[in-house]
């Protein structure tokens, strides 16, 4: 099934989100390889496609995994969880329509 995730970034992180990123894309490639990824992208603190110092307010990632429970664990792994740039992660079952 899929599911959404969504980490909701702490205050003052946009250097430790730096930090983290290339660790935090490795898995993410690792899922798109696999052919579990459907999307993953970080959402602007303001209305830019590059928020420059107003880096970002949290990411989102939609992937297949075999159980919440596995989704949970894989988000709870995340480099930016480690790194404290997160300060929640939601989980969510997510049914695709379209496209």
């Amino acid at each position: 099934m899929w599911y959404v995730i969504e980490g909701f970034d702490g205050v003052d992180v946009l250097a430790r989100r730096k930090q983290a990123r290339p660790a935090h894309l490795e898995r993410l490639t690792a899922l798109r390889d696999e052919g579990r990824l459907l999307l993953a992208g970080p959402c602007p603190a303001i209305d830019a496609e590059d928020p420059g110092p107003a880096g970002f307010q949290g990411s989102v990632v939609i992937a297949q995994f075999p159980s919440l429970e596995d989704a949970r664990l894989w988000a709870d792994a995340d480099p930016y969880c480690a790194a404290g740039v997160y300060q929640r992660v939601d989980v969510r079952p997510f049914c695709k329509a379209l496209p």
